[in-house]
């Protein structure tokens, strides 16, 4: 993937969380104002935000591929904050 390809494509991934969770935005509006089928909207709302975060782990994770594969393997160092106090 070219450096041009990766911004492209990581403006439409940011468009469609944006769209994504602007739906589940609407669908927790509507629960407010609809009882009878909050149920139905706060689960759509839900499925809506999990379609955002797999779409953005989706992307990042290509990313953390591609630069892992660049770097000769290596990975970048991960932050444990369980053990901190």
């Amino acid at each position: 993937m070219e450096r041009g390809d990766s911004n492209v494509t990581g403006l439409a991934v940011m468009e469609n969380v944006r769209r994504y969770r602007a739906i589940a935005s609407l669908c927790r509006q509507a629960a407010t104002f609809r009882p009878v089928q909050r149920t139905s909207l706060l689960t759509q709302a839900e499925e809506w935000e999990r379609r955002a975060v797999v779409e953005l782990e989706g992307h990042f994770g290509a990313l953390d591929g591609c630069r892992g594969s660049r770097m000769g393997g290596l990975s970048q160092p991960s932050l444990d904050l369980a053990g901190s106090v």
